[in-house]
């Protein structure tokens, strides 16, 4: 059973896309999936199944400036202008639509990628609420996040908020092409090995990959990143939550696995849970390889059941 839901945006102006997967069987749980950045909830179907063939109900949305949420708002690449929290907190606002229509099911949540960034933000917030989470291809100290935040903020300051200026976006992401030795051709080659995959992603008509971001958006963004390092962030965080952080040693988000292994121990430090597994030879997206995917999806129901 497929339920179609929207419900208004933290930022007060856009209205929220997003859907609930139930598998026609006694539900173990729910999981909750959050999308990355210039991304959409689809990409995920193939995930989406194998959590519901393992007997969870899936709620996943579309973020503001995303997916269907951008094309019903028109608001492609923009965020709104209530701040660097306005995912994690519609996030929030999806949960308690989720476990209204489904109360008392242990509640769970896969973050990828930016995703991860806005599960790190909710789980400070409202992680009391989850009985566990997993956060995939997330990234520790982004070697180039100060220097960019500082000339965004400049930038917005100055009244360019409204504007999307390239040499930003460079600025924070040129780095992840470092380590990749086949040409770029379409910018996203650190996301897959796979030009299948790389292919689909780039000409997904719900995908923003090919839309700006204006900078406002990319300083909340940014914004967001910064809130969630170092151990300030992990005490905010109910160290009877389980965690299971996961991603691909040759991922640039996650600076090459390094990045990984600094989330997750300054959780360890603050006195958390946690589980690390890092993918030897794969890029971003560990979902996606064909090799691996279905490696990948069951690790992450093994860990899920191991806390209901």
């Amino acid at each position: 059973m497929l339920h179609e839901i929207s419900f208004r945006s933290y930022n007060e102006r856009d209205t929220v896309y997003g859907w609930i997967y139930v598998p026609a069987c006694e539900p173990k749980g729910i999981v909750q999936l959050v999308h990355g950045f210039g991304e959409h909830s689809r990409r995920y179907l193939h995930m989406i199944v194998a959590f519901m063939d393992a007997g969870f109900i899936v709620a996943a949305d579309d973020h503001v400036g995303h997916g269907k949420t951008a094309i019903e708002n028109n608001t492609w690449g923009d965020w709104g202008r209530k701040g660097p929290h306005t995912m994690m907190e519609d996030e929030h606002t999806l949960t308690l639509l989720v476990k209204e229509k489904y109360p008392g099911l242990p509640y769970f949540m896969f973050g990828h990628s930016m995703g991860s960034f806005i599960a790190r933000d909710y789980i400070a917030s409202y992680g009391a609420e989850l009985a566990g989470v997993t956060l995939c291809g997330t990234a520790g100290c982004m070697p180039t996040l100060p220097e960019t935040l500082g000339a965004i903020r400049a930038g917005v300051d100055a009244g360019k908020g409204d504007e999307s200026s390239p040499e930003y976006t460079n600025m924070l992401f040129a780095f992840m092409f470092d380590r990749i030795e086949e040409p770029v051709k379409l910018g996203n080659e650190w996301i897959c090995h796979s030009k299948w995959v790389q292919d689909d992603h780039a000409a997904d008509p719900f995908d923003a990959f090919t839309r700006p971001t204006n900078n406002r958006s990319m300083l909340y963004f940014c914004q967001m990143m910064e809130c969630i390092q170092g151990t300030e962030w992990a005490a905010k965080v109910p160290t009877a939550l389980p965690i299971y952080n996961i991603g691909g040693d040759e991922d640039p988000v996650g600076s090459w696995g390094e990045g990984v292994y600094q989330t997750s121990n300054w959780l360890a430090q603050t006195g958390h849970k946690v589980k690390t597994k890092l993918y030897s030879g794969y890029r971003h997206e560990i979902h996606n390889y064909d090799d691996i995917k279905f490696e990948v999806e069951k690790g992450i129901v093994d860990f899920f059941k191991s806390c209901l």
